[in-house]
């Protein structure tokens, strides 16, 4: 049944003004990205930083040897989203995260980041013992990673081993296929890149040295190391998010386009049905006046 040309231009309207949203949404989410991806390229040349600090002490201090014996503790920290409109976000990343632990031995202490992660997590199994609010800022990422570093240190302080794994969650940037799930485990030092260090020769001429105790600068380092790690997770996090909401509101925006472009050829086509309709009464209306009048003259 066709429409009135009054009902397709209140339908036209409304999806003029839906489109004025979506494309705010969208500009929103590429103006929010930029910033999250300059704090996660700065805090590589940190984790950098941290790096040469641990290379240096391994080439004063010797190799290390890795712990035989398992970690007492695990825990899994997931960074998630509560701004809402980027889709199936939290739910993808949940459930990598579940197939994951699924054939893991322990079982881990999850600490969420974003209460919609949270509610995620659990449909599938894991409780999150602590959430925490995402950042609403750059500035924001700073606080979350502190936060979580003193609250592993609780943990450990808990633990009357103080052995303890840490391993992250998040989604990453993966180039042209746009991101990914990705799990990440943080503590232990992965044995590959202590080694690594170990085995490579010390560049400079000039031989590194130091005045602290080797135990304090090694735990300094570690923590160097754990709070880069989170403030980068958490960076990635935010940049993946604003991605999936530009995608999700790019296609958003075709929709609306598409569905106005289809209004403007319905409106356009009533409109044309209605002028013709009044052209033939017109035309009617004059046939039949000219025909009273020729019998009149008669």
């Amino acid at each position: 049944m066709a429409q009135s040309l009054e009902a397709l231009a209140r339908r036209t309207a409304s999806m003029q003004g839906i489109r004025s949203i979506v494309h705010t949404m969208k500009t929103l989410s590429v103006i929010n990205s930029a910033p999250y991806e300059h704090a996660a390229r700065a805090i590589e040349a940190y984790q950098d930083t941290v790096r040469m600090g641990l290379h240096a002490f391994l080439s004063q201090t010797g190799p290390i040897e890795p712990s035989a014996s398992m970690p007492k503790t695990t825990v899994l920290i997931v960074f998630g989203s509560d701004h809402g409109l980027c889709g199936n976000y939290n739910e993808t990343l949940a459930s990598h995260v579940s197939q994951q632990r699924a054939s893991a031995p322990d079982q881990a202490r999850v600490l969420c980041v974003g209460a919609q992660m949270a509610a995620a997590l659990q449909d599938r199994g894991l409780v999150p013992e602590t959430t925490f609010f995402p950042p609403a800022s750059v500035d924001g990422i700073g606080r979350l990673a502190n936060l979580l570093s003193r609250h592993l240190d609780d943990m450990q302080g808990d633990d009357a081993t103080g052995d303890m794994a840490v391993s992250l969650a998040y989604f990453r940037r993966d180039g042209d296929k746009g991101q990914r799930p990705e799990m990440m485990a943080l503590l232990p030092l992965d044995h590959d890149l202590v080694r690594g260090l170990q085995v490579k020769p010390w560049e400079s001429r000039s031989l590194p040295s130091f005045t602290m105790s080797s135990h304090a600068l090694f735990k300094a380092l570690i923590r160097g190391h754990l709070f880069a790690s989170l403030f980068r997770a958490a960076a990635e996090a935010l940049v993946t998010e604003n991605s999936a909401r530009l995608a999700l509101m790019s296609q958003a925006e075709q929709s609306v386009d598409d569905r106005l472009e289809a209004l403007t050829s319905e409106t356009r086509s009533v409109r044309q049905s209605e002028i013709t309709t009044e052209l033939l009464d017109v035309i009617i209306g004059f046939e039949a006046l000219k025909k009273t009048k020729n019998t009149t003259a008669k």
